[in-house]
């Protein structure tokens, strides 16, 4: 599989395209966009690569994350899929939006059409991404993990050297540290480590030297 990686909206937040080179299916993680130019540098990717857009995937449902979903949604006619636990969040993005003063009114509620537990599968062509539940940052937060390809995206649960906030509704510090170590730190030290925001690291450097875990 392949991966291209954007960084949309005010929060710089990752989003990310997972491609088959083969068939050229391609699932979108965390659509971000939040202006018509950002819509179209991700538009003009996929024409250009000829990718198929098969499916959303959310890791979590806060704003940053979602922003894009229901334009992504209505453009490619896909589902969203994401754990139900954060189905608050979506159903909230007006609220979220208004917490960090943005006009509420702008922003529509997004539905999980499919919910993922841990132990997914979600196929990519030939290839598949497993899905992990880690909650802490929010109740429903996932990963997704490639073994084949040695990597792992993460949304706002890991950083390089941080971790993600734990103050939001949902958020939990300890359960967070619990999702790391069980479920992360368990993968193997060369994975690569796609984060929501940020550059990329490795679980074997985070296990290392991250001060927060």
């Amino acid at each position: 599989m392949q991966v291209k990686r954007f960084t949309f909206n005010p929060f710089g937040e990752s989003t990310y395209i997972v491609w088959d080179s083969v068939s050229r299916d391609a699932v979108v993680v965390d659509p971000g966009m939040s202006t018509p130019a950002e819509q179209a540098q991700f538009d003009r990717f996929v024409t250009d690569n000829k990718l198929n857009v098969r499916q959303i995937i959310n890791t979590h449902m806060h704003l940053d994350h979602c922003w894009g979903d229901n334009y992504v949604r209505d453009r490619y006619g896909v589902k969203v899929a994401a754990n139900i636990d954060d189905d608050f969040l979506g159903s909230r993005a007006a609220e979220q939006a208004a917490m960090f003063g943005m006009p509420g009114d702008a922003f529509k509620p997004v539905a999980i059409d499919v919910n993922l537990v841990d132990g997914d599968s979600i196929a990519v062509g030939d290839s598949n991404l497993y899905v992990l539940q880690v909650p802490g940052h929010s109740p429903g937060s996932i990963a997704l993990y490639s073994p084949s390809d040695d990597f792992v995206i993460v949304g706002d649960a890991l950083f390089r050297g941080a971790i993600g906030r734990t103050d939001l509704p949902g958020g939990s510090y300890n359960t967070l540290a619990d999702s790391i170590h069980t479920k992360l730190f368990t993968l193997p030290d060369s994975t690569v480590v796609y984060p929501g925001h940020e550059e990329t690291t490795t679980i074997g450097r985070e296990k290392d030297s991250n001060p927060y875990v």
